[in-house]
Order: C-alpha cells, then sequence, then structure tokens
C-alpha cells in the first residue's frame, strides 16, 4: 500500500488554523440534523419548538441552520428537553 506524502487532514487543518472551526461546524451539523430529525419523527413544527422552549421561530431558525455555530449550549439542551430527550456530550 503506497503512503501518502505529508500529514493527515487534520494536523493540515491545525497547522491553519482551521481545526476548531471546522469540527464546529461538522458538531453543528450533525446536532442540526438530529434535532430536525426528531422534530420531523414527533410531528413538532418550528412553531410548537418555539413556543415549548420560549423563544422565537427564529431562535429555531439559527438552532436548525447547520453552519450556525453560535448557538449556546444552554440552547441545545433547551431543545433537547423541548423534544423530551437528554443530551450526552463526550470527550474523546
Amino acid at each position: 500500500m503506497k503512503q501518502g506524502i505529508g500529514s493527515n487532514f487534520d494536523d493540515f487543518l491545525a497547522d491553519e488554523g482551521m481545526l476548531a472551526t471546522a469540527e464546529a461546524v461538522a458538531i453543528k451539523r450533525v446536532l442540526a440534523f438530529q434535532i430536525k430529525e426528531t422534530m420531523e419523527q414527533n410531528n413538532i413544527t418550528k412553531t410548537q419548538m418555539a413556543k415549548k422552549m420560549k423563544t422565537s421561530r427564529t431562535a429555531i431558525d439559527r438552532l436548525l441552520d447547520p453552519l450556525n455555530t453560535s448557538i449556546t449550549l444552554a440552547t441545545i439542551e433547551n431543545a433537547v428537553v423541548a423534544m423530551g430527550k437528554r443530551l450526552n456530550i463526550q470527550v474523546i
């Protein structure tokens, strides 16, 4: 098997100072997808979700935007609880 030249992609991103941002976007995409899927499975509209979370529909749009990484952990936790789920965060 032929070995590649240079480092792996994570090393490249780290060297360029982009690793944390890339990982944050990846994590947010997964979270947004999971929240949206759960809402769809439970027939929860954005308006209903906003009412459950005591927030605006605009805030729900930001929560579900896969590229918006400025969402707080408290907002994510509030969304998960509103859907009757639990948030599990793990550092590996």
